[in-house]
């Protein structure tokens, strides 16, 4: 079952710690120091069949150049 970055109207507080539970739902461990950006790149690459850690390296070194 791929992960969608769910849409939901809330709080930017509600909603990154939404964005972090589906993360960890997803594999994506560790996510707490990762941004909203991160996370959403990093969710978007499993949700297309990425390897969960491989798709938090990713979004973290994209976010950071």
């Amino acid at each position: 079952m791929p992960y969608r970055i769910r849409e939901v109207e809330m709080g930017n507080r509600d909603q990154l710690h939404d964005l972090r539970r589906q993360a960890h739902e997803a594999g994506i461990e560790g996510n707490s120091k990762m941004s909203e950006a991160e996370l959403r790149q990093a969710l978007k690459k499993v949700g297309k069949g990425a390897d969960p850690q491989a798709a938090k390296q990713t979004a973290k070194q994209a976010m950071s150049r």
